[in-house]
């Protein structure tokens, strides 16, 4: 699975919740669509920072583009947590719920227009496959976790997700590693 791609399919479904937010009528239709809006991009924020950006940390290409999206997520999510504390819709919810949209236009438009197209020149063909893959099975991962109602499930899915975590550090840790290799090779010739 092509890596980007399946990120710029969480845009386009994230942009057309937002187009329905904008059309819901009443506060609770808002309130509703906003939650949806909140669970696709924690899910889709906690898949690029958890496998995509410490990937994209490393090659210089997109060092920068990584730190300055990272610092856009902290911003994400505050303004989710400041719209989720809201009980009603009201006009000042709805400002707010405007500048998160705007937000999260200008992110996507970077990672679209430019951190996925220097990712694609700076990553090699199986680390963007094995990117792919790993995405694809983190957000199959939390979404079949959120998805299960029983408190054990939870209990077990925090130990795998720690778990999760410290191998998914590690392979990221294993393709920079194999990157500086390749490129030190590659400059001895």
């Amino acid at each position: 699975m092509d890596p980007f791609q399946l990120l710029k399919a969480d845009h386009r479904n994230v942009a057309a919740l937002f187009e329905e937010l904008e059309s819901a009528r009443g506060g609770a239709a808002k309130l509703r669509v906003f939650e949806q809006i909140k669970t696709e991009l924690e899910l889709h924020t906690h898949i690029e920072e958890k496998i995509l950006y410490p990937a994209l940390e490393e090659p210089k290409q997109t060092h920068d583009l990584t730190l300055e999206a990272y610092e856009e997520h902290d911003v994400v999510k505050k303004l989710l947590r400041e719209l989720s504390r809201a009980r009603s819709a009201d006009d000042q919810w709805e400002a707010q719920a405007k500048v998160l949209q705007e937000n999260v236009e200008h992110h996507v438009e970077e990672e679209e227009n430019e951190l996925f197209k220097k990712a694609r020149a700076a990553l090699s063909q199986e680390e963007i496959a094995e990117l792919g893959k790993e995405l694809q099975a983190e957000k199959s991962r939390k979404q079949k976790a959120a998805s299960s109602k029983k408190p054990a499930a939870k209990k077990g899915t925090s130990k795998n997700a720690s778990a999760s975590k410290r191998a998914s550090a590690s392979s990221a840790t294993k393709r920079a590693t194999q990157s500086r290799s390749k490129k030190s090779a590659a400059k001895k010739r």
